[in-house]
């Protein structure tokens, strides 16, 4: 993977690469486009099989819709179809969408999701979030997001309106569950970033820098960070965790550690984007079921540590 990333940063020509556990293109400059808006054309365009029914109400047990974000680079229908069917067998509204959008080739070639500014992003999801408000009836959504998916709503709880300091009842979010997110950036391993969401997910950016002054979490929001020792696009992988503020409900855990067990192998992302088949936080029974726990504390039976 490390060998592809560093082939891409030295070549424009690429069209993808694994970073972030994501494909990636070059700094192109091109408008967002996001589900949000109405993109429409190419298939990683349309939401994972049974996400985005605006016909869905939410269920006494479930009362809440769950919103999944992707990571860099990759869409919505590529990364999140395990997650989309365990919360819809669980009985949950769920929606995904594509945010933060450019064109690979100065404009040209399909659209690299996750790739923009992510103020930008944050902003898309700002609006995504109450047109599911509003569809729902609900005053309040639950977050699951990877990677990138799962740092940016921090950017939209923060800076868009989406968490009140003063009042926590007029938080817009309950829940957010973060999958190996770049909470304090990432050294990528060593290797070079290419293009602006990746250079603002560097340790030490400036857009980190002033994401996590202050306070990074609020009340009246339950977080959940899930990550994995084997993490090779999240280096160090305990970067990913939060630093609580006073009064705030926070859990950060790797699944080896749920697990008691070192050796399990749980990749950053998951099988639908390794070509070797290998599971990874995406889809891992572990993972999986550690989100549905975090989304429904009540939830009954053994984690599946075996995988």
């Amino acid at each position: 993977m490390n060998a592809r990333l560093r082939a891409v940063a030295t070549s424009l020509a690429a069209v993808a690469m694994f970073v972030l556990g994501s494909a990636i293109v070059p700094a192109a400059t091109a408008s967002a486009q996001s589900a949000s808006t109405g993109s429409a054309g190419a298939q990683d365009e349309e939401p994972p099989a049974g996400a985005n029914d605006w016909s869905c109400r939410p269920s006494q047990q479930h009362p809440r819709p769950v919103v999944l974000l992707h990571g860099t680079g990759w869409s919505m229908k590529q990364s999140l179809p395990a997650l989309t069917s365990a919360l819809k067998a669980d009985g949950y509204c769920v929606y995904a969408l594509n945010y933060g959008g450019t064109r690979e080739f100065f404009g040209l070639g399909p659209t690299a999701w996750g790739t923009a500014a992510i103020e930008g992003s944050a902003r898309e999801l700002a609006a995504f979030v109450d047109r599911v408000r509003e569809s729902t009836g609900v005053e309040q959504v639950d977050i699951v997001g990877h990677s990138q998916g799962g740092m940016m709503p921090r950017q939209y709880l923060k800076f868009e309106h989406g968490a009140d300091p003063v009042d926590p009842a007029r938080n817009k979010v309950r829940t957010l569950v973060m999958l190996g997110p770049s909470t304090h950036g990432t050294t990528f391993d060593g290797a070079r970033p290419v293009g602006v969401a990746m250079n603002q997910q560097l340790a030490g950016s400036a857009f980190l820098t002033n994401l996590n002054a202050g306070q990074e979490t609020y009340p009246g929001i339950d977080y959940t960070v899930i990550a994995t020792k084997k993490d090779k696009t999240i280096t160090p992988p305990e970067s990913s965790f939060l630093i609580p503020a006073p009064g705030t409900s926070v859990r950060n855990m790797f699944v080896q550690d749920v697990c008691q067990d070192d050796s399990l192998e749980v990749a950053h992302s998951g099988q639908v984007l390794y070509p070797d088949g290998s599971k990874g936080l995406l889809d891992h029974p572990v993972s999986l079921f550690l989100v549905r726990k975090a989304l429904d504390p009540t939830l009954q039976g053994t984690i599946p540590c075996s995988g």
